[in-house]
């Protein structure tokens, strides 16, 4: 076992990884809910970017209706997100040959 080489792979991971979040930081998924009528835009790194709101579904007599549409297009987003970050962080550990279990 080659501690040198080890380290020097542990190094190239980290710096793989910093790349990654950041472009992940870059890129986008928009999920849409209602029918459309609210879409959430939000980025690899969990962070909601944009909530749009159909104005049609803006009726003050069921506040509710909407409050729901755009907690589930905020969930949706981050979950798909969230996705998008795994299968990116997954690449680099296949590319490191870690063994199944041990990847991110």
């Amino acid at each position: 076992m080659n501690i040198a080489k080890m380290m020097k792979q542990a190094q190239q991971m980290q710096q793989k990884m910093q790349s990654m979040q950041a472009e992940l930081a870059d890129k986008t998924i928009e999920t849409s809910v209602g029918g459309g009528k609210v879409t959430v835009k939000a980025n690899g790194a969990g962070d909601v970017l944009e909530i749009h709101i159909d104005p049609a579904v803006v009726d003050p007599e069921d506040v509710e209706l909407l409050e729901d549409l755009v907690l589930s297009g905020v969930k949706q987003a981050i979950e798909q997100g969230k996705a998008m970050a795994s299968a990116e962080m997954g690449k680099i550990s296949g590319e490191l040959g870690l063994p199944p279990g041990l990847g991110f």
